[in-house]
């Protein structure tokens, strides 16, 4: 069932619950003399047990909107700055949004509950008309929080259940399990039967669906020894943990990185090792980028059109801010582009 969505506190509500004129919660919340320092407080306290927040948005002073949507990425800082994945993804999110005039206020967050606060204080601020999200988690509490607050968003990534319930979210997503399947099937053909899959984030639901699709697959064609690893993105972590695999007793004799920094790491420390790439050791990137067509060997990786995933995110998301109901749409499925880094096992 719909929720009716929430209504963010004004200086009326304000001044009926302090029992004062509207002129004095200005007068109290802004600064300005006028009240006395007992109306004052008395007013202030009332603000905070309501939850009212002053607008920061010029637009929104004037009931007309931020003209602004946001996005908040829980994800750790340091793996921001060398992943071009989402860099692409927002050339592409802000292309669209400039030609409709909006901006985009972007925020890291420390975790999902830091995330969903940023929500609340935007929306009770009047910061944002509507939401991309990202990174779909498993019993993930954003979708319940965005209905409530009756903020529109695209969430991108696949969610689980039907979003139908939700007032004002559309899906933009992409076959993670069928990409995966592309990438077991190739090394497979290579005669690769020890694979590792370094993911990302466990909490992810796209990590989770790829560990999966994995041990879907491996199970499928008898592949024996097949397993993931998690990891948070960086490229410390996926360099560790390709060294602890290249120095198991039985290594894997390819790697699967879910994304392309880690698998630039992962080329890094093979090198180190002396373990030869392809001969002894088949890399696959789970996104392409410019870092793997510039390696030695260049990497084998899933190549998509990320700028163009981010253009009809936002797209989406303009078209539910002038009143089109919302949608699940599925994006091409990235296809694999097979270069010097697989070979045969």
């Amino acid at each position: 069932m719909r929720r009716t969505p929430a209504r963010r506190p004004t200086m009326k509500d304000v001044a009926r619950r302090a029992g004062v004129s509207e002129s004095a919660v200005s007068f109290a919340l802004n600064g300005r003399p006028g009240v006395s320092d007992a109306t004052r407080e008395r007013v202030r306290r009332v603000a905070e047990q309501l939850g009212w927040q002053p607008s920061t948005a010029a637009r929104a002073l004037s009931g007309e909107g931020a003209a602004t949507v946001g996005l908040v990425l829980a994800r750790p800082a340091r793996t921001l700055g060398v992943e071009s994945f989402f860099l692409q993804l927002v050339s592409g999110v802000q292309e669209v949004l400039a030609g409709h005039r909006l901006g985009l206020l972007f925020q890291m967050a420390e975790d999902i509950d830091a995330e969903c606060a940023v929500y609340r204080r935007w929306w009770a601020e009047h910061r944002v008309d509507g939401l991309l999200v990202v990174d779909p988690r498993a019993d993930d509490p954003r979708p319940a929080l965005l209905d409530e607050l009756g903020l529109p968003a695209v969430v991108i990534g696949a969610l689980d259940g039907d979003i139908g319930a939700h007032g004002a979210i559309s899906n933009l997503w992409a076959d993670d399990t069928g990409a995966m399947a592309s990438i077991v099937g190739h090394l497979h053909g290579l005669g690769h039967r020890r694979v590792t899959h370094v993911a990302g984030l466990p909490e992810l639901a796209h990590t989770r669906r790829r560990m999966a699709c994995l041990r879907t697959e491996a199970e499928r064609r008898g592949l024996p020894d097949v397993t993931s690893v998690t990891t948070d993105y960086s490229d410390a972590q996926g360099a560790a943990a390709t060294r602890r695999l290249l120095s198991a007793s039985r290594p894997p004799t390819a790697i699967v990185y879910d994304n392309d920094v880690m698998a630039v790491a992962g080329l890094a420390v093979a090198a180190e090792l002396g373990v030869s790439v392809p001969a002894e050791l088949s890399i696959v990137a789970w996104e392409d980028s410019v870092l793997c067509r510039s390696t030695h060997p260049p990497l084998t990786a899933l190549t998509r059109d990320t700028p163009a995933f981010g253009r009809q995110a936002a797209r989406l998301l303009t078209e539910l801010l002038t009143g089109a109901p919302p949608g699940r749409v599925q994006a091409a499925t990235p296809r694999l582009t097979a270069r010097e880094s697989t070979g045969r096992a």
